[in-house]
């Protein structure tokens, strides 16, 4: 069920309105049942971030006992606070996913202390322990792994030695998806450089397609992305010519030949896991993470265009990384300004939580976070 913005946000635009719903007994709704809320800011169909989420939705309505509302195209503004406020009071929803990064604060924070006993599961790694409100928790996965094997592919891939990020935002995740793409290629060759330009938003077409075209044009062969829908930069990335890995979902059937792999979220066993631990009387942990090990990412299947050696690295470095343990950060490594970041014999391991305050580009990046 997708509801339409007259049906969500436009129901709560009065006041006569928002009186009338908050005046509706939770109770009625469904009882027994559960309805769960995906609030989206993108399209569904975005062959990125948002249909990411959106098919993993799509496993939870399969599930025995579940109702799923659905909003997509919510703005980073008070209209999420509509929308949440809606499910709530009009659909009876009593766990929701808001999932864009920028929902959290102040959004969730506004709505979720009005509504101590829902449940509100925000995709990111913002909430802190006696901090935030204790119905809201932090769910995400170490993507950036993904991207370290994605690198391994754009490693062989290249020619020129220069591959290229196209990334919305500076924020940790997106560092640490840039670092790790770098360190992935230069685990098959240390002179390998990285070209990073940041759009600024997480889904704006055209500096998309500026920002790749502007790589081709310094000699990128290969591009990935971390923007919420990487359709244009896939077929722009096509147009020049360029290897393409790709991020948040398989867009492998834009350009199958030259599509090398992509690392890609799992959300429907994140989703199942977490719908039936609140239908068992369960309570969802505040701080949920995961990777490859743990079913949160998964990686596009290899395309033709990756060499047999880069098959056999691939899948041995994988196999490193699904028994724990490994690390793209290590040592001895520095920033692109020279700072160290890492000595010799230290690593920070996927799990580690200082990965979540990433503000750096490693050596090789070429790029500023500011």
């Amino acid at each position: 069920m997708t509801s339409t913005p007259f049906s969500r946000r436009g129901f709560l635009k009065t006041s006569a309105a928002l009186a009338g719903a908050a005046a509706l007994p939770k109770a009625a709704f469904a009882a027994g049942d559960l309805t769960v809320g995906f609030i989206y800011v993108g399209p569904k169909d975005d062959y990125g971030y948002n249909q990411a989420h959106a098919e993993g939705a799509g496993a939870v309505k399969a599930l025995a006992g579940v109702t799923v509302v659905e909003e997509e195209n919510v703005a980073e503004t008070i209209d999420v606070q509509k929308s949440m406020e809606s499910m709530i009071n009009f659909d009876g929803a009593t766990l929701l996913f808001p999932t864009s990064f920028g929902y959290f604060d102040p959004h969730i924070l506004e709505v979720a202390p009005k509504n101590p006993d829902l449940r509100f599961q925000h995709c990111g790694g913002l909430w802190q322990d006696g901090v935030h409100p204790t119905n809201a928790g932090s769910y995400f996965g170490y993507i950036g792994m993904g991207q370290y094997l994605n690198g391994i592919t754009a490693g062989y891939a290249t020619k020129t030695k220069k591959i290229g990020f196209v990334a919305a935002k500076p924020i940790p995740q997106v560092l640490l998806n840039i670092n790790s793409f770098l360190l992935g290629a230069r685990s098959v060759d240390s002179e390998i450089t990285c070209q990073v330009i940041f759009t600024g938003e997480w889904s704006l077409a055209v500096k998309e397609a500026e920002a790749t075209n502007a790589l081709a044009d310094a000699g990128c062969d290969v591009v990935t992305c971390h923007v919420d829908g990487p359709k244009v930069v896939m077929e722009t990335g096509a147009a020049r010519g360029m290897y393409l890995n790709g991020y948040h979902a398989n867009q492998s059937s834009l350009a199958p030949e030259i599509y090398l792999t992509g690392a890609e979220w799992n959300w429907a066993k994140v989703y199942e896991d977490m719908v039936k631990t609140t239908m068992d009387g369960g309570t969802i942990p505040n701080f949920v993470r995961g990777g490859l090990a743990e079913g949160f990412i998964k990686m596009s299947p290899l395309g033709p265009a990756v060499s047999d050696e880069a098959r056999n690295k691939f899948e041995a470095t994988k196999a490193e990384i699904m028994k724990g343990g490994f690390a793209a950060i290590k040592g001895p490594l520095k920033d692109n300004k020279g700072n160290v970041i890492a000595t010799e014999g230290q690593a920070f391991e996927e799990s580690d939580v200082a990965l979540e305050s990433m503000d750096y580009l490693v050596e090789g990046v070429i790029g500023a976070t500011s």
